[in-house]
Formats: structure tokens, sequence, C-alpha cells
């Protein structure tokens, strides 16, 4: 008992935060915005730390998986099954999100966007978020897509000149520890800075807006029991067979217990990796897909990230249900969510991502934090068990593979 509330202590803090915040604003009304400024320097705080810790987290995990020979050995079927898995998890979403609307309390166009990234050009729209046109320009927030671009090509490059190179990989990898630590000490304030935050938000935008948050993670909560119940089983059933299926079944309640538990992916690599040897997979295939897709494979961080995305342009009176916008939001949501992997300790990194894709004001991405803090224990159950899933199904698609290269021969 003491080690779950050990785990959950920050969430139950911020949580907290959150709730005196929204019943402040409530009360209080525009009146609330005398704490805006302890709101500010949180967030002041948050942003400053974002460039250094996403170069160096993007540059440092290139450089291992070179390192490791994970880089064109592993990733084959096994990037194959998590992309696949996360295109669905962002298509049943997005119909869901679509279908059942739980922004109902958000008035379009509450504010005003500006050039949303949506309405460019297609081409402009690509150039302008993958690249920038001078060095400077990746040291601004607003541009982290090209930072993380910039960032896996210099990773790659440390790895590939060898020897001369490890005393920059050195370097990356202590900074990278430097900057987790100063991000997670920052991150004491959270409670405090985005409880004020909340309430000036909530006394600005009016109470109302409360209520979308609880429909966002009924409809989160609701798409997680989807897919863990339904449509992860269906994987298995259609690689595997329903025999596998049952197997699946009797194995996966340790793996999900401890999601739940320790609310952390990174926590459940080991008790992953052994649900999957019990389930019959090969070790080795179970010791390289869960461990690479704790990750870059979050299907329930794909789930929140489509509500993000979509609170966004909602919030700024740019959403429209057209198939040019679904494709936005479906393939944006799976850039996020790997962002939100390949990135520890990221803070709020996800969320001003999105804001960047959007070309909004990155103070935005505290708003749409929320959305992650309120969902962030039925997202990280799919984060974890998906792996699982992932492994046993690379396993079951190579041994039918070799199946059928041994009787072609």
């Amino acid at each position: 008992m003491n080690r779950v509330l050990k785990n959950y202590l920050f969430t139950i803090l911020l949580l907290s935060g959150l709730v005196a915040g929204g019943i402040c604003g409530a009360i209080f009304g525009e009146g609330a915005a005398w704490v805006k400024p302890l709101g500010d320097i949180f967030l002041n705080l948050m942003f400053v730390m974002v460039v250094p810790l996403v170069f160096l987290s993007i540059a440092n995990a290139m450089y291992k998986m070179k390192e490791n020979h994970l880089i064109g050995k592993v990733l084959g079927w096994t990037l194959v099954v998590f992309t696949g898995m996360s295109i669905v998890a962002a298509v049943l979403t997005y119909i869901g999100a679509v279908w059942v609307y739980p922004f109902g309390s958000l008035e379009a166009g509450l504010l005003s966007a500006g050039d949303v990234a949506t309405a460019h050009g297609a081409g402009e729209l690509i150039v302008s978020t993958l690249t920038v046109p001078d060095f400077s320009m990746l040291l601004d927030k607003g541009n982290l897509l090209p930072l993380i671009i910039f960032a896996a090509i210099f990773g790659l490059a440390t790895s590939i000149v060898g020897e001369k190179g490890r005393a920059v990989a050195d370097f990356v990898s202590s900074a990278l520890e430097v900057i987790m630590k100063m991000m997670s000490l920052i991150m004491y304030l959270a409670p405090v800075g985005l409880g004020c935050y909340f309430a000036n938000q909530i006394g600005q935008l009016g109470k109302d807006v409360l209520l979308s948050y609880l429909g966002i993670f009924m409809m989160i909560l609701a798409m997680v029991l989807l897919i863990f119940f339904i449509v992860q089983p269906l994987y298995i059933v259609l690689i595997r067979g329903k025999d596998e299926c049952r197997r699946y079944w009797k194995h996966i309640l340790t793996p999900s217990l401890t999601a739940i538990a320790t609310c952390s992916s990174a926590a459940c690599i080991p008790v992953n990796i052994s649900a999957c040897k019990e389930m019959g997979c090969d070790f080795t295939v179970a010791e390289s897909v869960v461990p690479l897709g704790t990750n870059i494979h979050k299907d329930g961080s794909v789930i929140t990230s489509v509500f993000k995305i979509m609170f966004a342009l909602i919030f700024f009176g740019e959403f429209h249900a057209g198939l040019g916008q679904a494709l936005f939001i479906i393939v944006m949501s799976i850039i996020v969510a790997l962002v939100v992997g390949a990135v520890p300790v990221g803070g709020m990194t996800a969320e001003i991502l999105v804001c960047s894709i959007l070309g909004v004001d990155p103070q935005f991405a505290a708003t749409l934090l929320i959305i992650g803090t309120i969902s962030d224990i039925p997202a990280t159950l799919l984060n974890c068990n998906g792996n699982v899933v992932a492994a046993y199904l690379v396993d079951g698609i190579i041994r039918r593979t070799s199946a059928e290269a041994a009787g072609n021969k």
C-alpha cells in the first residue's frame, strides 16, 4: 500500500492542485487572475528546459540504437506492428471523438489562433513543420520537429564516426542525466504552478470548460477499454489463433496490474518480458521488442494526443471534420506519442509540440497537459500492455514467415 501511494503521490498532488485551481477559478472568475504570475513562472521554467532536453534525449537514443545494432536489424516487423497498432488506435479514437464529441462545452473560436498550421498549403506545411532555414531557429521551442530531426541525425552521425565520437556521446549522456534531474526538480512546482494557471484559465473562460475535460477523460477511458478488451485480443486471434488468445489472457493480468500500480512504462519492462516468455514468445524477440516499444510505441499516448490536438483545434475555432484534417490529426498524434516515449521526464514536451505544429501560443501547452494528467493511468495501462501484445505478434509473424520459407524449400 505504501509503495502504491509513493508511486501515485505526485499524481495525487498534481490532480489536487488542478482541482483546487478549478474550484478557485469557478468561484472567483476573472478575480483569479492574480495567481497567474505564479503559473507563468512555472511555465517559463519548463519552457527553457524543452530544447536541451529534446536534443540530448533524441541524440542519445539514436546513438544507443546504432551502437546496439537495433537500427535496421530489429526494426523490420517490429516497426510494422508498432505503426499498425498506433494507426488503428488513432483512427478508432478519431472516429469515436467525432461521433460522441465530448467537446460540447467548448465554444468554437474561443481565442484567435492566428495562422494555424493546418490552414497552409500541404507543401508549405511539410517544409515549415519539418525544417527551419537557420540553425539559431532550432533553439526556438516552437520548432520541435526540426530539432528532433537534427538531433536524430546528430546521434546517428556520432555513432558512425566510431571512437572519435565517443567523447561526444559520453557528454550527451551525462548532460542528459543533468537535464533530467533539473526537470524533475522543476516538476516539484507543478501542483502549485499548474493549479494557478488552471485557476486563471477557468476564471477567464468559464467553468463550463470543466465539463469538456470530464467528457474527454470518459472518452479516453472508453477508448482504452475498447482497445484493451477487444482490439488487442483480436490482433492475437488473427495472427496467432484463438488458443493463443486464451494463453494471452492467462498471463496478461500481472503486467496490467503492474502498469496500474506503478504508472510507469519503464517499470513494467521486466514483468512484460517475463509475461512474453510465459506466453511462449521467443526470449530474444521479447528482449528486443518490449524495451524498444517502451520508447517508441505508446498507443495510450496516441489516444490522448488525438484528443489534445482536437481540443486545440476546436478551442481556436479551426476544427472541421474533413478527410484532410482527419489524416493530419492521425499522423500528428502518432508523432506526438513518439516524442512522449523518446523524451523521458519530458514535462510538457508533447504538448508544446502540438502547439508548435498548430502554430499557437506555447503557453496553451499547459491547458493540454491537463488532458494528459487526468488520463495518465489508463494511458499507461495501454502503453505497457501494447508492448506485450506487439512482442507476441512479432514473434508469431516471424514464426509464420519462417515456417512458410521452410515449406517453400
